[in-house]
């Protein structure tokens, strides 16, 4: 347990240089920072809302457009499970106030019709002592059939619309859960989103990146789109970036297509989107994953319309229309355009988001300030340094030269973990404090644990290199089984926690990785090693 090999003191010296280096901009004055070199780590700790202040965005969902959006949707649904059956029907259309109504030509059809249209509706109920109503009203005049959303039914749409968007703005601040925002619905429709420390640019939020994937309608020509000849089932969209200007200098029209309305493969089954780079010319673009379902229905349309051209459209625009030239059955695409390599990994990081199921309202944004003032910040710091020199007299004063290994080390390992905070960019707000607060005495525990050990070993008569050894390895495991659980409950909180719980669980995880090196492999190599070089005859137990 003594011996360290060279590779394994080179590890060690590195990994601590690494993280003086990481932490160092946090202390660093800006005028030395500034002019260190480029590749120099410059990226500092955030603190969070509740300590410095930041941003304050108030958002409104549209909720109009989303019923609108599932009025149509109604519509074809009608029309599919009509033709399905072959009833003939006319005049299928939606009404500014979204209701959707048609004629049934045939009356010996109505009925079966009106069962069919009536099955669409699903109940609603919003709470688990009221009985489900049914999201839809379905009435029959003459051979008119009329659908609408009835009370309970908008009011689920605008439910999940918002709560849709809230998880949706969560992700795209914070993918991995270190910045800590808040993001919470407020009143019926509205969406109160802070975040520390940075000014947030609204754009971010209010890009629906809604994907779906369209064929061309080949027999639309371009002098039917000029002269707005477009049939009912296909919809002209312009290409994204296809903007050209005259000689003076003036934008002309941007170059439309038409394509089918009816989405082939939509958005809502991707499980992934990363930013890479085409094999064949070295292009940005951007691959993307389909789940089961998204997989065999790309892989359906692909195969049934080899030769044609299948437009891939992104709030819109129809961003790439390539040719279909084989089946695409692996669940795996590629989406190429005029990116640009920020452009690619922004796509990415929208569509791995999720697509807001609606547009987002900018309806007020400024600056706050701290949540807990000044004092109670100076406060807390005062209480954590009183802390912080209470553990180490302790230790110091209680296990001597032991005692001096613990506290080195212990400094090291808040080094550590604020380089590892600074370098993932993280943001720390109170629970992520505590979280490192609990690392610190996890750490000091692991010491304790040890050097009680090897007090065991010494009152059994066993020289000093043998009782050290002794000690470190019997009190391994236990070490390692009670960081292990740790790490494991920290692990489950950050998968399905939200905000500040994903926050305490980083920076709970990143100490425990960092207490368990400093606490047993750092500690261990300066005990060896000052062992080594004075060769105690005895040590006091």
């Amino acid at each position: 347990m003594l011996q360290f090999s060279k590779s394994k003191k080179f590890a060690i010296f590195l990994t601590v240089l690494l993280g003086f280096m990481f932490a160092s901009p946090n202390v660093l004055p800006p005028s030395v920072l500034d002019d260190l070199p480029d590749w120099y780590p410059h990226d500092k700790i955030s603190l969070g809302l509740d300590l410095q202040g930041g941003t304050y965005v108030l958002l409104e969902v549209d909720v109009a457009a989303v019923r609108t959006e599932r009025a149509n949707a109604l519509a074809d649904d009608v029309r599919r499970i009509l033709r399905s059956e072959r009833i003939r029907f006319t005049d299928l259309r939606v009404s500014e106030d979204n209701i959707v109504t048609l004629n049934i030509r045939n009356e010996a059809d109505l009925a079966r019709a009106y069962d069919m249209i009536e099955d669409l509706s699903v109940p609603v109920s919003t709470s688990i002592l009221v009985a489900a109503s049914e999201s839809l009203e379905v009435t029959q005049s003459g051979n008119t059939i009329t659908l609408s959303n009835t009370e309970e039914g908008l009011n689920q749409i605008n439910t999940k619309a918002v709560e849709q968007s809230v998880e949706s703005v969560r992700r795209r601040i914070d993918e991995l859960g270190t910045k800590e925002p808040t993001v919470a619905r407020q009143g019926d429709t509205r969406i109160l989103v802070q975040v520390p420390g940075e000014t947030l640019d609204p754009t971010i939020l209010n890009q629906t990146a809604k994907l779906s994937f369209h064929l061309v309608d080949i027999t639309v020509t371009q002098d039917d789109i000029d002269a707005g000849r477009i049939p009912p089932r296909s919809m002209a969209l312009p290409m994204a970036g296809a903007v050209e200007t005259t000689v003076d200098g003036e934008e002309l029209p941007p170059f439309m297509i038409a394509v089918q309305k009816r989405a082939m493969v939509s958005g809502e089954n991707l499980t992934d989107a990363n930013p890479g780079f085409d094999q064949r010319n070295g292009l940005p673009l951007v691959s993307i994953s389909f789940d089961s379902r998204g997989a065999q229905a790309f892989c359906r349309v692909t195969q049934e319309n080899v030769n044609r051209q299948f437009a891939i459209v992104l709030d819109d625009e129809i961003i790439s229309a390539p040719v279909i030239n084989e089946a695409i059955c692996q669940g795996r695409a590629q989406i190429s355009g005029s990116f640009t390599v920020e452009s690619a990994t922004e796509l990415a990081a929208l569509l791995r988001a999720g697509a807001l199921p609606a547009p987002l309202i900018v309806m007020e944004q400024r600056d706050v300030g701290p949540g807990l003032g000044a004092d109670s910040i100076k406060a807390g710091k005062l209480a954590s340094m009183v802390a912080l020199a209470a553990v180490v007299f302790f230790i110091l004063i209680y296990y001597r030269g032991f005692g001096l290994a613990t506290n080195v080390a212990l400094f090291i390992n808040l080094v550590l973990i604020a380089g590892a905070l600074s370098l993932l960019g993280a943001t720390l707000t109170l629970p992520g404090f505590a979280g490192i607060v609990l690392t610190i005495g996890m750490a000091v525990d692991a010491n304790v644990l040890v050097f009680e050990r090897i007090r065991e070993e010494l009152r059994t008569g066993k020289m000093p290199l043998q009782a050290v050894s002794a000690g470190y390895s019997s009190a391994m495991s236990t070490i390692m089984d009670a960081n292990i659980t740790t790490l494991i409950a920290a692990i489950v909180m950050f998968q399905y926690g939200t905000g500040p719980v994903r926050g305490f669980a980083v920076t709970l995880s990143i100490g425990i990785i960092s207490s368990v090196f400093s606490a047993v492999t750092l500690t261990r190599f300066m005990v060896a090693t000052w062992l080594k070089r004075t060769r105690p005859k005895t040590l006091k137990a």
